[in-house]
């Protein structure tokens, strides 16, 4: 796993924690489950969330929203979806809402992170 000590990042991660410790400790769940199953992503803070990316290619990101936790694919129009979790209707993006830390594993989290990096 390639968690590394960003500052902007822990400081992010940190202010949530702060706002609200349930989401806060998803977000390090999700965080940590991208980074084990691709470990040779970069993760930045963009577009208001953690973003993940591998040879300069965004593949997820991750972000807090009012009531849930968004993970977002950028290809996720192209990923299968046998249960039907995923979201959204745009041309390429698709996105889980994760409501509660044990949608992490409910809404098979890790099957479409796994799938986002390798499209």
């Amino acid at each position: 796993m390639n968690i590394k000590a960003n500052p902007k990042i822990n400081d992010f991660i940190h202010d949530l924690l702060f706002i609200d410790e349930d989401k806060g400790e998803i977000v390090i769940s999700l965080r940590k489950l991208v980074l084990e199953l691709a470990p040779d992503a970069k993760e930045e803070i963009k577009y208001g969330g953690l973003v993940f990316i591998i040879n300069d290619i965004l593949f997820c990101g991750i972000f807090v929203r009012k009531k849930h936790i968004s993970v977002e694919f950028v290809k996720g129009a192209e990923m299968q979806d046998p249960d039907n979790f995923l979201e959204g209707g745009g041309k390429y993006r698709r996105h889980l809402k994760i409501l509660q830390y044990e949608d992490i594993k409910n809404k098979k989290v890790e099957y479409y992170i796994k799938q986002s990096f390798e499209l």
